[in-house]
């Protein structure tokens, strides 16, 4: 470890603000991962044990869902740890991994996204094949590609940052080990990681963006030629979730890692990322799954069972008396 930096550990440095305000941010990080946590269980939960939600969609949004919970977890917990303790420490090895999984999971999102405006497209623009296209071998195979081409993608960067000799200063200027404020603190040539962090960036975020505008492109001609209103409505409601926070993903990422850093400087990045990490995993399971209509009759019938048994002994003995 001594041949990389010259600290055995890093020091995050967060936030600077008064006590009183580190206190009020974690009171509210804690309720919001509380929330993102128990959303997206309910939604695993509710994806895998009721047939009537076993469709290709829901598919993807299981798969979001445990997606949202690990991308929360990689960075709340010790920015959670940092607020309530004052303890900022991170070792090498676990900077190395939080810096991995965060653009891992990041990576994974979109093109899991993009794989979800795909199944969009079909839905929309081609329904009676909607069955034979998007069958469950072909959605599995969409997945198993989603997360090793975010495995595959973010490897060869973090291992060439964790060969890097880090001399400058162990004080990492955000509330994890983002790449851009780490690199910083390399006495190592950091400008070919540099360029290939940078072209990884634009290529996952621009070709996810494009190739989801296209999908949406053909979807909105589709639902145009729609005679009804209430037809483009109900065809409308089942993208309109998905694009706004894709949109919402995209550009925060963009402001992040495809904008040159010189532009902006460091600390601006630190709320971005925040809500990077915490809004999207907090809103996905209520915008996407937790508000349909389908969904919330199934949450209805899990949770009013008791009463609604009740309901029918009571029906049952008034006609019985009849």
């Amino acid at each position: 470890m001594g041949n990389h930096t010259g600290y055995e550990d890093f020091i995050l440095m967060g936030f600077l603000m008064q006590r009183e305000a580190e206190i009020l941010l974690a009171t509210v990080l804690i309720a919001v991962y509380i929330l993102t946590l128990l959303g997206n269980t309910v939604v695993l939960f509710i994806t895998s044990t009721n047939s009537s939600l076993h469709t290709p969609m829901y598919f993807f949004l299981g798969n979001l869902s445990i997606l949202d919970l690990a991308f929360s977890t990689v960075t709340v917990p010790s920015l959670l740890r940092g607020l309530l303790s004052g303890a900022k420490t991170i070792s090498f090895a676990s900077c190395m991994a939080q810096s991995y999984f965060y653009f891992f999971l990041a990576t994974v999102e979109y093109f899991l996204l993009t794989s979800m405006s795909y199944d969009r497209y079909v839905a929309i623009c081609n329904p009676l094949r909607y069955p034979i296209i998007m069958n469950g071998q072909v959605c599995v195979q969409l997945v198993l590609v989603c997360w090793l081409g975010g495995f595959i993608s973010v490897l060869y960067p973090t291992i060439m940052i964790t060969k890097f000799s880090y001399c400058k200063s162990h004080v990492i200027d955000h509330f994890f080990c983002d790449s851009e404020p780490l690199l910083k603190l390399s006495c190592t040539d950091t400008g070919l990681i540099q360029i290939i962090t940078f072209l990884l960036s634009t290529m996952v975020i621009l070709c996810s963006l494009v190739l989801t505008l296209i999908s949406y492109a053909y979807i909105v001609s589709t639902i145009l030629a729609i005679p009804t209103d209430t037809g483009r409505k109900k065809a409308f409601n089942t993208c309109a979730s998905h694009l706004t926070l894709f949109l919402m993903a995209v550009s925060i990422s963009i402001l992040l890692y495809v904008i040159p850093s010189k532009k902006s400087a460091l600390g601006a990045r630190k709320v971005p990322a925040l809500l990077s990490s915490i809004v999207n995993p907090f809103l996905s399971p209520f915008v996407y799954t937790l508000r349909n209509d389908l969904v919330k009759g199934i949450l209805q019938g899990i949770f009013g069972q008791g009463k609604a048994t009740e309901t029918q002994k009571l029906r049952k003995l008034l006609m019985n008396h009849a």
